[in-house]
């Protein structure tokens, strides 16, 4: 069964609030002040989706031809239905596309490793919206960023030393790895460790991820609503067993993967939107994340 906590099972509305400790809503309507002189002051509803006091950051790379999928993946493909004038007189364009559950900016969902775990429609909300902790890694992967194999693990140190800095990881976090990878998200070759496809591409994998001990200790000591990270997988290129993916999975924690842009959000204070395709019954499916940052609008 899925992991509640406290706060969960709630509306969707009353969760989104719950989550926001640092997005502080005093008002549901932009134009109301509260009317309790030692409120402190907070973004409403609707400065957020306004943008009023602060920015929206796309996190999410665009699904074409060029975006990168496992090596045995089906890859993206848009085919052209009509574009064009019609004979009525007016334009009308529509396509189709396929591609495989898991390639460009997805959703892992935890049945993706772990039998009876929750599908891709089943994901609760309050487990895809919430906090950010955005936890920076690449002063331990630029040291061997010339390296093609660079396959640094993410260590429970690593989450430590961020707690240090920042505050323990709250309730309801989604937990984002920023490794520095996105930045060669334009060249398969760089960002996979190969360019190759087929099963034969696998073994040549290389990129960073997260250590299956601090998998564990994400798990045991922090009640956290999603992982994400800015490689191809949140285990390393290299992993065979993929205990990271069992570990996080196996306590109906979702993953998001290829995630974009995580430069452009601070350690704290950045609030999380991640929708992915309902596909009933999925195993996971192409992902639309994006996170509002308060204070720079």
């Amino acid at each position: 069964m899925p992991r509640f906590d406290g706060h969960r099972g709630r509306t969707a509305l009353t969760v989104g609030l719950a989550l926001l400790p640092v997005v502080t809503v005093s008002c549901i309507d932009a134009g109301s002040d509260s009317s309790d002189p030692g409120a402190s002051p907070g973004i409403s509803l609707s400065d957020a989706f306004s943008s009023v006091g602060g920015a929206w950051v796309d996190l999410t790379y665009p699904f074409s031809d060029s975006t990168i999928y496992w090596p045995t993946a089906e890859s993206f493909r848009l085919d052209t239905v009509a574009y064009g004038v019609v004979d009525a007189g007016y334009f009308y364009s529509a396509f189709s596309f396929s591609s495989a559950e898991h390639g460009g900016t997805h959703l892992d969902a935890p049945i993706h490793f772990s039998a009876g775990r929750t599908a891709t429609d089943e994901i609760p909300l309050d487990r895809l919206i919430g906090p950010a902790a955005v936890v920076d890694v690449q002063a331990s992967v630029r040291p061997r960023a010339a390296d093609a194999e660079v396959d640094y693990l993410v260590t429970a140190q690593d989450l430590q030393s961020w707690e240090v800095e920042h505050g323990t990881i709250a309730d309801g976090s989604i937990v984002l790895l920023r490794t520095g990878w996105g930045a060669r998200y334009g060249s398969r070759a760089s960002y996979l460790g190969t360019d190759r496809t087929g099963p034969e591409a696998v073994p040549e994998l290389h990129f960073p991820g997260l250590h299956p001990d601090a998998a564990r200790w994400l798990v045991a000591e922090r009640s956290i609503a999603a992982l994400g990270i800015d490689t191809p997988s949140i285990d390393y290129g290299q992993s065979t067993l993929y205990e990271t993916h069992q570990i996080v999975y196996g306590a109906d924690i979702p993953g998001f993967e290829n995630v974009a842009n995580l430069d452009l959000l601070p350690a704290t204070g950045a609030f999380v939107v991640a929708l992915p395709m309902k596909i009933e019954g999925g195993s996971g499916g192409p992902l639309r994340i994006v996170a509002f940052v308060p204070g720079n609008g």
